[in-house]
């Protein structure tokens, strides 16, 4: 079920959840300040342009969080038909289309006022990356592409459990927990279904599913989540927990982390 577009006004951030494809989102970052933008993962470029010229926004940047065709899929036509704009293309993988900026953990860069913080996040695909994006007005937002989805994270296409873990657990962890999360895909329902299987005894989980349920029966997105709420909601940042490694039958979280991820693998919500 396709959501409808959102836009969500922070203090010196709007953002543009633009739905594309079967379940992915597009985001529109805007500078308020500066009405200079960055379109993260524009798999969709006519949705994007359309939007941008509606919006009257300058837009520099395409954020790319990984090279899978469902999220760097867009960025040549994009780039085409916004010939004379030099678009800066960002990612951390030579396979995306377009890269100009190749960026590592840590790199930092303004778009407008707002400074975004490269974190790089490898397993789902090796290069991947989650921007982190912050404002002298306190504003703290993160898109994290495949690797943290709300309740859920990407399949270990070319990692393993040790990478997700640091990119979960150091990584997107250490971040303030009022961090907006704004993930890749639509999949929060049937990832809090496989939570419920995982801590039954999860208030915080059987909550999350009944609300993410009434906004998806109203095609509205359940993004963005917060880092806070995906300590409380999320089985594979919960690897630690005792609740989650007794159901996983292990010790290690390692171990943990690698056998939930394959159990979710095979689950049918």
């Amino acid at each position: 079920m396709h959501s409808n577009p959102v836009t969500l006004s922070y203090n010196a951030l709007k953002i543009k959840v633009l739905p594309a494809l079967g379940d992915n989102y597009m985001y529109l970052v805007i500078d308020s300040a500066t009405n200079e933008a960055a379109i993260v993962d524009p798999v969709d470029p006519d949705t994007v342009i359309k939007t941008a010229n509606e919006e009257n926004v300058n837009l520099t940047t395409v954020l790319t969080t990984h090279h899978h065709w469902d999220h760097a899929g867009g960025n040549a036509e994009l780039v085409d038909k916004m010939k004379g704009k030099n678009l800066q293309v960002v990612g951390g993988d030579d396979r995306i289309p377009k890269l100009v900026k190749k960026v590592q953990n840590g790199d930092q860069f303004k778009l407008g006022t707002s400074s975004v913080k490269c974190l790089t996040t490898p397993c789902h695909t090796t290069g991947h990356v989650c921007y982190h994006i912050t404002t002298d007005e306190q504003d703290t937002v993160v898109f994290t592409g495949d690797t943290l989805f709300i309740a859920g994270c990407g399949r270990f296409f070319e990692g393993n459990g040790k990478m997700m873990n640091d990119a979960l657990n150091v990584k997107l962890a250490s971040l303030p927990d009022d961090t907006k999360v704004f993930c890749g895909h639509e999949y929060t329902v049937s990832n809090l279904k496989f939570a419920v299987t995982v801590e039954p005894n999860n208030a915080d989980v059987k909550n999350k599913l009944q609300e993410s349920i009434r906004l998806r029966s109203e095609k509205n997105p359940t993004v963005p989540s917060t880092i806070g709420e995906e300590k409380k909601i999320n089985p594979f940042m919960r690897v630690n927990l005792d609740s989650v490694k007794q159901f996983a039958e292990k010790t290690d979280v390692i171990d943990t982390m690698d056998h939930i991820r394959h159990l979710k693998d095979n689950f049918k919500a």
